[in-house]
Order: C-alpha cells, then sequence, then structure tokens
C-alpha cells in the first residue's frame, strides 16, 4: 500500500516520549482518515478511533464520554494509548473540551496520546490559538503531488496536469465523464456543503458557489474585485467577496493570491490572482475533455501554468512561505515564493506564452535570491513537480 511521507513525521511525533497533541489539517479526500488507519495499523498499543462525523449534533458531553472509554481501557498502570478523533471540528466547542481532557490527563499523569483530524481549517486554527496554544503540533496534509499519483498510480505528468491530485478518483479517469460527476458530486459539493456552509455562516451560498466557478475557470489569471462584481449576480460587495474567497481557501479550494509589494498594506489591496489548490477543481467544471485539451496550445497551456501554482500552493500551505504574484504595467510574474527574507521569483511558460520583460523588471527592482523559468527553454514542468521544495532555496 502506497504510503505519504507525512505517515514517517506522525509516527516520529506521536514515538517521542515528549506529549503534544497531533492536529492533522488538510482538505477533503486527500488522504487524512487512510493516514492514520496506517498509523494505527503499526501501533502496538492500545488505541481508538471515533469520528464527530458519524454523531448527529455531537457536543462535548459525546467528546468526554469518548475520552472516558480511553481512559477506562488504558488502565492505571500509566499503559500508553493513542486516541484520535476524527472531524474534531463539527464538535460544538470542541477546543475547550479538548483543554480540559488533557489538561486533566496531565495532571493525573495518564499516557494518552491524541492526534485530531479535520477538515475545517479555520475551525481548527481558531479553536488551537483560543485554547491549545502550547499544547500542539500541527500537521497540513494537502492535495497529492505528482510524484505520489506517479508511484501510487502510474500516472503521466500529462495527466497530473489535467486530473489533479485527488487519489479516490483515479480508478475513474478512464470514464472521464463518470470522473467529473464524482469530482463535482463527492468532492466540490461535499467540501462547500459540509466544510464551509453548515459550518460558517454564509449569507449568499450561491453567490460563493458561484464566486468559485468564476475562480476555476480564471485560475491563473488576475481579475479586479470590481470586474469579479460585473460578472456575477446579486454580488454584494468587494468585502463580501473577499470574505467568501477566504472560506474558499480555508477548506482547500480556491485561493486568491496577493501582489509582491513591500508594504503588506499594498499586498492586501492588490487584485486577486485566482489559483486553484487541485487542476481537477477546472477540468471537472469544463465541458471539454483532456484529448482534445491537449490540442489546444493556449488552454493546455493555462492548465499547466494552473498545475504549477497549484503545487506552490499546497506546499506554501505545508512549510508556511508566502506565495504571491507580481505586475506592474503590462508586466507581470507569474509567482513570487517567500521564506523569511528569501524571495523565489517564478516565470511558468508553455508553447503558448511569450517572453516578457516582466522578470528582467522584477530581477531589477527587487533583487531575488533566484529567478527561475519553468516550462519550454527552463525546468521541465515534471522535473519541478518532482522536485524537493528545499532544492528552490539550494538546499
Amino acid at each position: 500500500m502506497f504510503q505519504r511521507p507525512h505517515l514517517q513525521v506522525l509516527s516520529e511525533r506521536i514515538a517521542e516520549s515528549r506529549k503534544r497533541i497531533q492536529v492533522v489539517v488538510g482538505p477533503r479526500q486527500t488522504g487524512k482518515t487512510t493516514l492514520v488507519t496506517q498509523l494505527l495499523g503499526q501501533w502496538k498499543g492500545l488505541k481508538m478511533l471515533v469520528s464527530a462525523d458519524a454523531v448527529s449534533g455531537a457536543d462535548g458531553t459525546w467528546l468526554q464520554q469518548q475520552w472516558e472509554i480511553a481512559r477506562l481501557q488504558s488502565g492505571s498502570e500509566g499503559q500508553e494509548f493513542l486516541l484520535v478523533i476524527d472531524e474534531v471540528q463539527k464538535v460544538s466547542q470542541w477546543s475547550e473540551w479538548v483543554k480540559k481532557q488533557w489538561d486533566q490527563d496531565t495532571r493525573e499523569g495518564r499516557n494518552i496520546k491524541l492526534i485530531l483530524l479535520g477538515s475545517s481549517r479555520l475551525l481548527l486554527q481558531q479553536g488551537l490559538t483560543e485554547s491549545l496554544a502550547g499544547r500542539f503540533e500541527l500537521l497540513y496534509v494537502g492535495h497529492w503531488s505528482f510524484p505520489e499519483m506517479r508511484e501510487a498510480f502510474g500516472w503521466t505528468i500529462q495527466q497530473y496536469i489535467w486530473f489533479g491530485g485527488y487519489p479516490g478518483s483515479a480508478n475513474l479517469i478512464e470514464d472521464e465523464d463518470r470522473w467529473k460527476a464524482y469530482v463535482r458530486d463527492s468532492l466540490i459539493e461535499s467540501s462547500i456543503s459540509r466544510d464551509i456552509l453548515m459550518m460558517t455562516r454564509v449569507d449568499k451560498p450561491a453567490l460563493m458557489k458561484r464566486l468559485f466557478e468564476l475562480g476555476c475557470l480564471y485560475s491563473g489569471q488576475i481579475l479586479s474585485y470590481t470586474k469579479l462584481m460585473g460578472q456575477l449576480q446579486d454580488a454584494g460587495n468587494t468585502t463580501t467577496l473577499a470574505h467568501y474567497l477566504g472560506l474558499l481557501e480555508t477548506a482547500g479550494l480556491l485561493s486568491g493570491l496577493d501582489k509582491y509589494a513591500a508594504d503588506v498594506v499594498r499586498q492586501r489591496s492588490s487584485s486577486p490572482k485566482f489559483q486553484v489548490f487541485n487542476n481537477a477543481l477546472i477540468s471537472a467544471q469544463r465541458p471539454d475533455h483532456f484529448a482534445d485539451v491537449m490540442k489546444d496550445p493556449a488552454a493546455w497551456g493555462r492548465m499547466v501554468e494552473s498545475a504549477v501554482g497549484a503545487h506552490l500552493l499546497n506546499v506554501a500551505a505545508a512549510k508556511k512561505i508566502a506565495l504571491n504574484y507580481w505586475r506592474e504595467g503590462g508586466n507581470e510574474v507569474d509567482f513570487v515564493v517567500q521564506k523569511g527574507k528569501q524571495c523565489i521569483a517564478i516565470e511558468v511558460k508553455s508553447n503558448m506564452s511569450s517572453t516578457g520583460k516582466g522578470m528582467q523588471i522584477f530581477n531589477d527592482k527587487f533583487h531575488p535570491n533566484k529567478i527561475l523559468l519553468v516550462g519550454d527553454t527552463g525546468i521541465p514542468v515534471g522535473q519541478f513537480l518532482a522536485m524537493d521544495p528545499d532544492q528552490w532555496w539550494g538546499r
């Protein structure tokens, strides 16, 4: 069975003697539950896996009941016990209840190790910062990378660019219409309905869904909120759109990249560059098919750039680095990656792209540590998507 590298990280953390809550967070259908199931299969001690997703109206009482079961099973010998709670964000005031039980176990010397899983990054992070500061470590499990899909399913780089990185849909790609229906109904609709609309107040859900559809259509492109409002009915205001875009980002669906600038205020007031987290979100909503799009240089070129952007977006989320774009007049740099004071400018070129002066102007103005060209005459796309991100910085 294929195992993601996250398994080793989580195993090493759990094995450490120092006690911390392990929080595994990421979009739906990226293998969080499978990851923990694999870990439990290797675990030699006592263990228990429960899911708040399977309980209607799960609350703190339910969580305390599960914890008491773990305490009874672990006994009074200080025996090591692994408790896993899936979809914990669905428990009302979950972080306060976890803190209460965790602190009690710490005081009483119980050796219960805890893993929390969740697909709503927003609600998890709110609870972690409010109640569990200093008690947890975060592991982000993002969409599957090209090397992972290649190793697990034998995919080519062209298949990855079109079908993206959802492992659960991999066995459906020979019937593309069925694959598209699965991604739309089981992944997109489920993520929006269950991870956003059921967990967060959204006054105009139809508007948010339309924003998502447009964002996928324009993935890799810069679009001002003013122009965006012109394409949406009942668009509300720019603040509403920015808020909805932020919610879509926390669900691992769609991001609006800010413009790179030394002034943070100017970054946040810029027009967003739409970028999906997974190219499957684009392909599943398009009427055309894989073989047809590959014959269209312009359409395929946009898919290539979006695949690079999705890869960078997932790396940025996992590594906690900043991802932006840059534009000045008609000159543009596709992606700007920041790690501390280090900066890398990345340009993606395909058959439909023309070489502009954007990179030269950006290089003269900001002096990045590196400038990278991905695609034609540069680093092949497949090679770039398979690189260890630390290689970008020269390590």
